[in-house]
Formats: structure tokens, sequence, C-alpha cells
């Protein structure tokens, strides 16, 4: 587990919701390591002084915890073995797997003494009864994939040591992957992270998108998939990839790409960004953008070389940086330009990020600062590059994105 103990951040989480009367959600991308997480937690509690016998976890891939068993069978053999006057701490590991998990969750919950942990491969697993059980009863804490930070860390890459080569490490990140099991694999060589990928890609479209939607054309989901995922960064709506499909010969209407879409971002595999009116100060209901939660999906999706996208994937690779410090995102338009991203911090402060892979030469300069001088206010502007030497202008920072990759989450 020596590779998981950089996520501090998250084990921090968990530690501060610790015996509230809050039901926490681990949520994320399957692989994206929220079983190994609630793991390291579980034996810090040991440590802590916390019994065994005062920890039940419940793994809900394996078969043998809940075949031929109702919700409330599993409720009342975990009431059995439930410590009287001690607090007991319940992990429920994919617990959408269960029929009626709401149930079961909500009862346990409203049992005394108990801590309840669960989590969760899918977004819907927040949506309809569940919700509307637990309104204003849970904390959701999103997990994402190895920031480029902890894939240097878990790598045993020492940071402090000056002149280190960080665009070939980045393009390593970037063109291999970031989920937790796949950088242990990179001993292995390329093949088997390939491997990986294409079987965890292969499990959430079956198992958690086509079979529970019930989407017989696989053919045109795929191409959706591939479409979006070739076209990250870039202003997307239902009835421009509609049409791009049909031009493939395919026909599918707007409302089907809209739902697909919906289902892909429910998984995790995409991060839909809407658009906000910088000087209207509101937010857009079109042309929203697309991030994929693991650059080395790419591999799987489109066989797309990074180096001929980088700009886009650097602007990827920011975005899930900016959600990981804890900002509300946009993508920001105004009459006459496009910012990256518009953020909201946890104080209710706004900043402003745009993102470009160099300043090559004047005309890449003027764009990439002249889209955030035009902003008329006073919030932090930061223009993030690869250069290795930067220079601010009119009130604008112009920050080394590899540099900005390594500061400390914000707590």
């Amino acid at each position: 587990m020596a590779n998981y103990t950089n996520r501090k951040e998250y084990i921090g989480k968990l530690f501060s919701y610790k015996d509230k009367d809050l039901i926490k959600i681990v949520s994320g991308l399957r692989r994206s390591g929220k079983s190994t997480l609630l793991e390291i937690y579980r034996e810090l509690l040991l440590k802590k002084g916390v019994g065994k016998r005062q920890i039940q976890f419940y793994n809900f891939e394996l078969p043998e915890n809940f075949v031929n068993k109702n919700w409330d069978d599993i409720y009342f053999d975990i009431k059995k073995k439930l410590q009287a006057d001690k607090p007991n701490y319940i992990f429920l590991d994919e617990v959408q797997n269960i029929p009626q998990f709401e149930k079961l969750v909500d009862g346990l919950f409203a049992s005394k003494n108990t801590d309840v942990y669960i989590t969760g491969s899918n977004a819907f697993l927040l949506s309809g009864e569940l919700a509307t059980l637990l309104s204003g009863r849970y904390i959701e804490i999103s997990i994402l994939p190895f920031s480029f930070k902890e894939y240097l860390t878990a790598r045993e890459i020492d940071t402090s040591i000056k002149y280190l080569n960080y665009e070939n490490l980045f393009f390593d990140y970037i063109n291999e992957t970031s989920l937790p099991k796949g950088v242990e694999l990179r001993k292995s060589g390329f093949d088997e992270i390939y491997e990986y990928l294409e079987a965890i890609y292969n499990t959430i479209v079956e198992k958690d998108i086509t079979q529970r939607h019930q989407i017989n054309n696989k053919r045109a989901f795929g191409n959706i998939v591939k479409f979006a995922a070739s076209n990250i960064g870039n202003a997307l709506s239902p009835s421009n990839i509609s049409k791009a499909i049909k031009q493939d010969g395919q026909s599918i209407h707007h409302a089907t790409v809209e739902k697909y879409l919906e289902y892909l971002v429910a998984s995790f595999v995409f991060y839909k960004v809407n658009r906000f009116d910088i000087k209207g100060k509101k937010q857009l209901a079109t042309q929203e953008k697309y991030y994929l939660v693991d650059a080395g999906l790419l591999n799987i999706l489109t066989g797309k070389e990074r180096t001929t996208d980088r700009g886009h994937i650097l602007e990827n690779v920011v975005y899930l940086e900016l959600l990981r410090r804890g900002k509300k995102i946009w993508t920001g338009t105004s009459r006459n330009s496009e910012v990256d991203f518009v953020c909201k911090t946890k104080t209710g402060n706004i900043e402003y990020y745009q993102v470009a892979w160099q300043m090559t030469n004047e005309a890449t300069i003027e764009r990439e600062f002249g889209a955030l001088e035009k902003i008329n206010d006073h919030y932090p502007k930061y223009l993030l590059t690869t250069d290795g030497f930067t220079q601010d202008r009119s009130g604008v920072r112009h920050v080394n994105v590899f540099n900005w990759l390594l500061e400390t989450n914000e707590k």
C-alpha cells in the first residue's frame, strides 16, 4: 500500500468527518483507488485504538457477499455483529450492487453507534431514492486518479532535485495512465498498462452503462465516446455530435447523444464543464466542454499520440487539478474572447485560468495574455504554461505549470 500513502488529502477528509452524524460517500471512477483508500483508513483506525470487532468491511464486488441475499439479510447480518456501547465503523464497498441498497444504508445510518462509509462507481448512486432518503445527511468525497504530484511520489521521484526533466515525466504521466494500479504496472511495460485500461473501460461500458441503461446500438455509443475523447477542451453540443456521427454514416438523434453523454459523466469517464458569461455573470446552457478522467484512456479511445494535442491535454490535466483543489469550475466566455476556466473557490472568490503549452511567438503571447487582460475586474488571473522563463503582464500572473501542479493542494 506504499503507493497510496500520499493520498493524505482524502484520508484527511475522512478523518475530519469521523464520528460525525453523516454518511460518508466516496465516489469516483472504477479503480481510481476508492477501496484502497478505505482499507488504509481502516488500518489507521486500528492503529488509533479502534478494536477489530468494531469494524465491518464488505466488498460487494465479491459475489459471496451479496448473491442470494436481500438488503435486509445483509442488514441483520451487520446488526448482529455491532458492538454495544462502542462506536462501530461500517464500510460498504460498491454498495450499488445490492438491490434496494438505499434501505440498507438508511437502516444502518439510523442504528445507534454506527459510522457508515460507502463507495460507488456511478453518480446515479446519489440520484433518486437514496438522495431523497439521505437529504442533508451525507457528505460526498469524490476521488480522482493520481495527480501529477501523486504520480511522481508513487514513482519515488524526488522532486527536490534541481533540473528534473518535468516535461518527459509529464509525457509519461499522460501517455501511460494516472490510475494507481496502472502506475504499478509500468514496470511490466506499456502492453500491460494498455490491457489494464482496456479491461477497465470495457467493464465501465458493459456493466455501468450499456447493461444498466439497455443500450443496444453499441457502435453508435462507441463512436460518441471516441468523438468526445477526440475533442477534449472543445465546445460540444449533442446536435453537433449527432451531425458529425451522421457524416460517418450513422443516424442518431441528438436527444440520444445527450443521454449517452449523461451516462458517461455519471460513470466518471468524462466531466462536463458549463460555460459562464463573464460579463453577464451567469451560467450558459449550451456548448459545454468535456474532459477525460485519465489521459491514458486516449490510448483505448483514439490511439492518438499525445504530443500532437498536448495543449488540450495539458488543459485537461489543469481542469482535474482545479477540481482536486475544491474549486467550482466553468469555461469563460465574453463577447469577443474565451477563457479556459472561471473558478469559484471554497471561500467564494473568483479566479481565472488560461492554459497554453508554450509562448512560442508574439501571436500566441497576445492571444493568451489578451484573453485574461480583457476581463475588467480585479480577481486573480493566471496563465499556466510549460515555459521555464515566465513574465507577468498587466496583472496577469504567468506561472510554470509544472511548479503549479506540484504545489500543495489547498486544505
